[in-house]
């Protein structure tokens, strides 16, 4: 009886069951699946265990020196890149991109800073300012010798730095290093940086600038330090990339048997670091800011500079004044409403500070067109020929075309009256002449074109007589004209 008041009872549970918590299962799966991911992410993303630090640090040692064959080469591709921005081709400039060798002494510099090798860091920039002599002094000498001395497109794109270039040289050193680093090199990358970064196409630019300024142009100066600057960038940031990735890596620093030597090198390695970080960054930050007005300027003028009638003709930002000009043609645009437009830019984002200036045919006296740039004209004028180009040569077709049917129609024609006037001295008893050009054919595929001549003889001729006057007859005309063929058909006016 005493085992009734158990029947059904639940059995003793144990402590751990009776204490389980849904939220911390819920914790240790995602826990879970976070390392999982973390193990995946590095499984993917760590580069360390297929770095070769030693072999990648005497291969940059090797790309270093610039003597003898290295030296020519520079030259070639300098010649080669002044002309394809000489004559603005893409193809050439990239070309003479793959065979310089700038980058070597650019990364020799972001190692030698990052491992304390005070010997490599020496002969890293002396080799590079020998390059880079070498190279403003080669582009100088062709362009000065060149008989083409405009600006084309190509040496404008070169001639000031973007935030866009800042970053194609971060982005370009990294992959450059990364790819030095792994275990067999990748070249396609290294190719591919060498025309990312874009060393070479700034030093020819300022050779063009230099040449420029030679000989009088005083926008030359301003181009040769704009590309200067450009190539600066480049060559910081890379050897920047080639620093922090260096760093990251951890490679040996160098070892010096003087304690006093070691802490010198680390000292003047930890400067030039910061001589150029600290630039960098400023650099950095300012182009950006640039970017960021240009940016926003456009997008003020293309939502809110609209008037019905007027059009933009013309807008130029500067960044430095943060200023924004732009220029319009057609109906005026009340004061009113200009105004509006000033103040809406000064509340833009970013545009607190800055100056729209709108230029119009407002005053009577012509002070638009003197506002209105020698670009602007020009571009205008230019777009006018083109089209009248187009129009003219389109005209000039259609009158050719026409003119060599009209001499297809006199060469099928013949001289009728001199023929007429020959046929009836030579020809006895000859009373009527005639003659037609006939098209036929015999559904082949093939057109024939025939000279059929009519004639009409004299009752007095016997039919012998007129037979061989025909035959005759069409021989004569055959040789006369240079005719293929020619039919002749005698009496065929006779009324029956």
């Amino acid at each position: 009886m005493e085992n009734k008041d158990n029947i059904g009872a639940n059995p003793d549970s144990k402590p751990s069951e009776l204490n389980i918590d849904p939220n911390e299962d819920m914790r240790d799966e995602a826990k879970g699946l976070w390392e999982s991911i973390k193990e995946f992410l590095s499984d993917l993303l760590d580069i360390r265990e297929d770095t070769d630090r030693s072999t990648t640090v005497e291969a940059i040692r090797k790309d270093i020196p610039f003597k003898g064959h290295n030296a020519w080469i520079l030259i070639f591709s300098i010649f080669v890149a002044s002309i394809g921005l000489n004559v603005s081709s893409t193809a050439v400039v990239i070309g003479a991109m793959l065979i310089s060798p700038l980058m070597g002494p650019i990364v020799g510099i972001g190692l030698s800073i990052a491992i304390n090798d005070a010997i490599m860091m020496k002969r890293s920039f002396v080799n590079l300012a020998v390059m880079i002599v070498l190279s403003v002094l080669t582009a100088t000498l062709y362009f000065s010798l060149s008989p083409v001395k405009e600006v084309t497109p190509e040496l404008m794109a070169r001639t000031w730095p973007t935030i866009l270039d800042v970053f194609i040289a971060i982005f370009g050193g990294l992959a450059l290093i990364v790819a030095k680093t792994k275990s067999g090199t990748i070249a396609s990358v290294i190719f591919g940086v060498a025309i990312a970064t874009a060393l070479m196409p700034p030093l020819c630019t300022v050779g063009y600038g230099l040449s420029q300024s030679i000989i009088g142009n005083s926008e030359g100066l301003y181009w040769a330090l704009g590309a200067l600057y450009l190539f600066s960038i480049n060559a910081v940031f890379i050897a920047l990339a080639t620093f922090t990735v260096s760093k990251l890596l951890k490679f040996p620093l160098v070892k010096y048997a003087n304690q006093k030597t070691r802490k010198r090198t680390t000292r003047m390695a930890t400067l030039i670091a910061v001589l150029v970080l600290v630039p960098s960054v400023w650099t950095f930050l300012r182009l950006l800011n640039q970017q960021i007005f240009i940016t926003r300027a456009k997008a003020f003028v293309t939502n809110t500079i609209k008037y019905e009638g007027a059009e933009i003709v013309k807008e130029t930002d500067d960044a430095e004044k943060r200023r924004i000009d732009i220029y319009l043609i057609g109906k005026l645009v009340p004061q009113n409403l200009i105004t509006q437009w000033e103040d809406e830019f000064k509340k833009t984002e970013d545009c607190e500070n800055c100056t729209l200036v709108v230029h119009q045919g407002a005053d009577q006296s012509g002070e638009l067109a003197a506002r209105l740039s020698t670009e602007v004209r020009s571009g205008i004028l230019e777009d006018l020929y083109v089209k009248n180009q187009e129009a003219m040569t389109s005209k000039d077709e259609q009158i050719r075309l026409l003119e060599n049917e009209v001499t297809q129609l006199r060469g099928t024609a013949l001289p009728f009256a001199s023929m007429r006037n020959e046929a009836k001295i030579n020809y006895d008893g000859l009373k009527r002449f005639g003659y037609a050009t006939e098209i036929t054919t015999d559904f082949s595929g093939g057109i024939d074109t025939l000279t059929v001549v009519r004639v009409e003889w004299a009752d007095s001729l016997s039919q012998s007589v007129r037979n061989k006057q025909q035959q005759k007859l069409g021989q004569w005309i055959k040789e006369r004209f240079s005719l293929d063929t020619v039919v002749v058909n005698g009496n065929v006016w006779r009324k029956k």
